[in-house]
């Protein structure tokens, strides 16, 4: 044999003997669950939670909510569409797509023993119900003309419904009015505003209907409001109640479960409430500045139990939490209560 040919047979056995030695190094071990809150509100999170086998978000873009079905399934609203979350993180099922793109918030209703979804698509100017076992629409809600604001811009950030079927929807990324409409989608009135006066929104980003009292009342996220963000109470009717907390940072959306309120803020943190609307717990706070606040931070620079720019949560029948960042990768979270 050659020279050349042994060479040639020595730096081909180097090779296959250094794939195959990569080839057998053990994965990355996964990040350990991290412990946080305080008092009744512990948790820790679930390292991994929905993501593919291969480690990468199915979500793409995030900039929506996420919202949990009675049977447990969780559903989280993504640019691209709506996808079903089993409760050990994988997708069951979607709706991608046409009117399931651009849900900036959702929220899931029992109506009859059929459950509907229920959606503020932001980009697309509308609000919008749909089956959320079918993915049928069976409503549109688009700037009532009856309202007689004219030609206004329509940019729906939030929708709630209240326990008659009636519908609120908030263009807090316009005109910061609140429409209500009944269960048919009839216009009935509107109230708010733009602005910093106490009876004024600075977009009203977010909205829920806090069952914590009787009767329920609106839960309005006033996200850009001076002294910087708060949550305000109003009636069905439309009437202010009360300043509930102010100083939040960007408090961005609302979910209530019992006597608690969990409310994500924009700049990488959530904090849960009483009925008292004292704040106590705080969890995932970022303490960088540079990645709150921030949806450009691709899923290799995610910390554990360290958020970015939370955007929504719900709860689960158990009291887990689920949280969404707005986040170019697609970030959702599971955190599981610790009792």
């Amino acid at each position: 044999m050659s020279v050349r040919s042994l060479v040639k047979n020595a730096v081909l056995l180097f090779v296959l003997s250094v794939g195959a030695a990569v080839r057998e190094l053990p994965a990355a071990d996964p990040p350990a669950p991290v412990r946080m809150g305080c008092g009744e509100m512990v948790f820790e999170t679930v390292p991994g939670w929905g993501l593919r086998p291969t480690g990468e978000s199915p979500l793409g873009p995030t900039h929506g909510g996420v919202v949990v079905s009675k049977e447990g399934s969780i559903y989280c609203s993504a640019n691209a569409g709506v996808f079903v979350f089993s409760p050990d993180g994988q997708v069951i099922h979607s709706f991608l797509g046409g009117d399931y793109t651009n849900l900036h918030d959702i929220e899931i209703r029992d109506e009859n023993g059929r459950e509907f979804i229920y959606g503020a698509r932001n980009n697309d100017a509308e609000g919008i119900k749909f089956d959320a076992q079918t993915g049928e629409v069976v409503l549109r809600l688009k700037l009532p003309t009856e309202a007689g604001l004219g030609e206004v811009p329509f940019n729906p950030t939030a929708i709630t419904v209240a326990p008659n079927g009636d519908i609120f929807l908030s263009n807090g990324y316009a005109t910061n009015h609140i429409f209500k409409y009944d269960r048919e989608g009839k216009y009935l009135m509107h109230f708010g505003t733009k602005g910093n006066g106490l009876k004024e929104f600075n977009t009203a980003h977010g909205m829920t209907l806090d069952t914590r009292y009787e009767p329920p009342r609106l839960l309005i996220c006033d996200r850009n409001h001076e002294p910087k963000g708060r949550l305000v109470h109003y009636d069905l009717d439309g009437n202010f109640i009360e300043e509930v907390v102010t100083g939040l940072g960007m408090p961005t959306s609302a979910a209530v479960q019992g006597d608690y309120v969990s409310v994500p803020d924009l700049h990488g943190r959530l904090v849960i409430l009483d009925k008292s609307n004292t704040i106590i717990a705080v969890l995932g706070h970022n303490p960088d500045p540079a990645t709150r606040a921030n949806f450009n931070v691709p899923q290799e620079q995610w910390k554990e139990g360290i958020f970015s720019g939370t955007h929504g949560s719900y709860w689960d029948a158990e009291g887990n939490l689920y949280v969404q960042d707005w986040n170019v990768s697609g970030r959702l979270m599971k955190l599981v209560r610790v009792k």
